[in-house]
């Protein structure tokens, strides 16, 4: 499991996703994401 925060503005939102889903991402600290937020999950898109 990968833990992720993203800063917006000056909130974050924090998710946990998979450590797969964080490599194929290829996730790194200051990469823009775009954010998706649904009432049951949070999926990040890089």
């Amino acid at each position: 499991m990968a833990h992720v925060v993203v800063e917006v503005g000056e909130n974050e939102i924090e998710s946990v996703i998979t450590r797969r889903s964080a490599d194929e991402l290829k996730l790194k600290q200051g990469d823009s994401v775009l954010v998706v937020i649904k009432s049951t999950e949070v999926m990040i898109q890089k």
